[in-house]
């Protein structure tokens, strides 16, 4: 019996990278046109550079681990909170929808978006900071070097080299995420040159994804309250726009869910035509334009900077500086420093792959290692474990 299904051919590699040639636009960053990687391998016959980036990424312990670290709320406070992964994950369909607005590679984008909180040591921004300073006179950490080291050297997937062994492009982004200046980027990331639009627009997507999800998080913790919203100009008219589309009889749980959608439409929208203007009024032609260019060129109008300007204001007087965020925070703290001391003080109590590393980089580097490596229920587990008197260990 004949059948009527068609064949079905997979794209090779390298009629994909022609089709990124004839649709992505001329400043984007092409898959074949890559700087390589640290350890020479065999092209993938059917994935391009960037989407087996990506997928090296998503299948790395340091991605599993974003699962129970911190975003705002630590894992404990409650299942709907975000965490760091559901974080990445909206990162990165925010990057990719504007990504093909501008006709931009979205494979690297995806990867710069999975890619660019590895580092991130267990309770957020309370964790890096307590590592940096126990850290001052040893280097200190910073979470986007911590993530090149994470991706360069920590993890240990392949026999060949150390590390996952990502492209130059996706490395860089790390290394230059949320940075304005690149003074202190290594030399081998071009200090003097501005990254790609792929990674200037997945920046702003950070942005866009953690204000506003963070207004969700922060009404669900009670921490601030609709009434308080009221006060934003750009809440306002996103509310405005909902009512007016579905009447005022909203619950509040859709009334909030819409309205935040609403929102990050409005700054994407934005975003995107002031991003098309400048690269028109800059006469950006080519990638090597984009790295030369002396500033940033994705970005918001003016207007649109300043709406969220208010909004960010708002968001560290009540909800980032709320006394129980702080309180979280702080108790964040004493662990992190509880732990690091006890392990510098005593190194053979560090698992043995970490332990065999200290002679070619320090005690302080690989307990640092160690701790950021930690998501926040291991890191409470642990605390337990080394002192409290009738834990198991």
């Amino acid at each position: 019996m004949r059948s009527d299904r068609k064949e079905v051919r997979a794209s090779k590699r390298w009629e994909i990278e022609s089709e990124e040639r004839g649709r992505l636009a001329p400043y984007a960053t092409l898959s074949a046109e890559t700087r390589g990687r640290r350890y020479p391998e065999e092209d993938q016959p059917y994935r391009p550079a960037f989407q087996l980036d990506r997928d090296r990424i998503v299948h790395c312990t340091a991605f599993r681990r974003l699962e129970y670290k911190t975003q705002v709320f630590v894992n404990h406070e409650g299942d709907h909170y975000r965490t760091r992964l559901t974080h990445t994950l909206e990162v990165a369909q925010i990057s990719r929808a504007i990504a093909r607005l501008l006709r931009l590679n979205e494979d690297l984008v995806e990867a710069i978006a999975l890619s660019h909180d590895l580092g991130h040591a267990p309770f957020g921004h309370a964790g890096q900071e307590a590592l940096n300073e126990l850290m001052a006179e040893h280097g200190g950490f910073n979470h986007n070097m911590h993530g090149l080291r994470v991706v360069d050297h920590l993890e240990v997937r392949y026999p060949g080299f150390r590390g996952l062994n990502l492209t130059w492009e996706v490395r860089e982004a790390i290394v230059k995420h949320g940075r304005e200046s690149f003074e202190e980027v290594p030399e081998e990331f071009l200090p003097q040159c501005f990254p790609s639009l792929e990674a200037q627009l997945t920046d702003i997507a950070d942005s866009i994804a953690y204000d506003n999800h963070d207004i969700d998080d922060g009404l669900r913790s009670g921490f601030i309250t609709l009434d308080q919203l009221e006060k934003l100009e750009l809440w306002r008219r996103a509310r405005s726009v909902v009512e007016a589309r579905y009447g005022s009889g909203l619950s509040e749980r859709v009334l909030v869910a819409r309205t935040i959608s609403r929102l990050i439409h409005e700054e994407v929208t934005d975003l995107v035509d002031n991003t098309v203007a400048t690269l028109e009024a800059a006469g950006v032609h080519t990638l090597e334009d984009v790295r030369r260019a002396g500033r940033l060129l994705v970005g918001f109008s003016p207007e649109m900077e300043e709406l969220r300007e208010e909004v960010k204001k708002f968001l560290f007087q009540s909800l980032y500086r709320h006394h129980r965020a702080v309180a979280m925070a702080e108790k964040a703290k004493r662990f992190v420093r509880a732990l690091f001391r006890e392990y510098v003080r005593k190194p053979e109590q560090l698992p043995p792959e970490y332990y065999s590393m200290l002679e070619e980089e320090g005690v302080e580097r690989i307990v640092c290692d160690y701790c950021a490596g930690m998501t926040d229920r291991f890191c409470q587990e642990e605390y337990n474990r080394l002192f409290q008197p009738f834990e198991r260990m």
